[in-house]
């Protein structure tokens, strides 16, 4: 993209400026990604209570020592299987001061359950390997493992959705597989900073040939010459054959692996942290004024609209 630049100036006799790429915004830290999940338990009594229960060995998994220290995926397996054991006892339980204990717990636990999806997707870890922004650009050519990544976020949504609507009967047993292959994944993060690098030498691209609308016409009555037929080379050459290919593997990137991971949070829109808004609305939203990729795309169409001008003054223009 850099010689691009400089060779869209050198065949169109103008200045050039590479400017400066912005960094990309790191994810938001853990500690502001995670949200605080409402700890609601049995006492002993009751506990003990439960006896013959399939709630007392769910309980009391909790209650253990690796039971207190949880991790975010193996949480939310605990408040799914609480829900379905407590509603499991219900209709068996005598006493009616712990039923209704019980199904104050299961109604308060139903009323966090979008808090533990959230922690066991955005809060883990793992996701932070996907956005990381040290692997450099999105690469020329497909990686192995880019396609699996695209499905797990597909089938992550598709195990998340019925979970988000309360039914409890998902199968959450890929959960932990899922966030094991992140680890191996980089392309969100890579997609990210290739985006800021395109819209970047695009403009710069942009402004060389509107600074030659702007000068001396290319060619005069519409008749090409001997510059122009440069010109329209290197538009082929370069552009066409090379820039453009690039261009359209990133958009199958966004496609295939940005607008899950946005799905993933959209529907999550409800428990998002505030400090996660603006990076979602920037880096996985596709639209709207703050998304990265409508500013992508907003570079693309004027770059090829000036591409179009400038050759259409030569009648050169493609396809007219």
């Amino acid at each position: 993209m850099d010689e691009y630049v400089e060779r869209t100036a050198r065949v169109l006799d103008q200045p050039y400026e590479l400017s400066a790429i912005p960094a990309t915004e790191p994810l938001p830290r853990r500690r502001d990604r995670v949200l605080e999940m409402p700890e609601v338990e049995l006492g002993i009594l009751d506990f003990l209570s439960l006896f013959g229960c399939e709630l007392q060995v769910v309980a009391g998994e909790r209650a253990s020592i690796l039971g207190r220290v949880m991790q975010p995926a193996n949480r939310l397996r605990y408040e799914v299987r609480f829900i379905e054991a407590a509603e499991d006892c219900l209709p068996v339980m005598d006493d009616g001061e712990l039923k209704d204990e019980v199904s104050e717990a299961v109604a308060n636990k139903r009323e966090s359950l979008p808090v533990a999806v959230w922690n066991a997707t955005w809060g883990v870890e793992e996701v932070e390997r996907l956005f990381t922004r040290t692997e450099g650009l999105y690469p020329l050519e497909p990686e192995p493992g880019t396609g699996n990544l695209a499905a797990d976020l597909n089938t992550l949504n598709a195990m998340l959705s019925p979970l988000l609507e309360g039914e409890t009967g998902t199968q959450l047993a890929g959960l932990g597989d899922i966030h094991q292959q992140w680890q191996a994944h980089q392309a969100p993060g890579q997609l990210i900073v290739t985006a800021r690098m395109l819209i970047t030498r695009l403009d710069d691209a942009s402004d060389v040939i509107e600074s030659r609308l702007k000068d001396r016409p290319l060619c005069l009555d519409g008749r090409p010459n001997n510059q122009s037929e440069v010109v329209q080379g290197m538009f082929f050459s370069v552009f066409i054959e090379r820039v453009q290919p690039y261009l359209a593997r990133v958009r199958r990137g966004r496609d295939d692996i940005i607008r899950p991971l946005a799905v993933l949070a959209e529907r999550q829109r409800n428990v998002m942290p505030e400090a996660f808004e603006d990076w979602y609305a920037r880096h996985l939203k596709v639209e709207g004024d703050d998304s990265l990729w409508a500013e992508l795309d907003a570079s693309q169409q004027r770059h090829i609209e000036l591409w179009q001008q400038q050759l259409e003054q030569c009648g050169l223009r493609p396809g007219a």
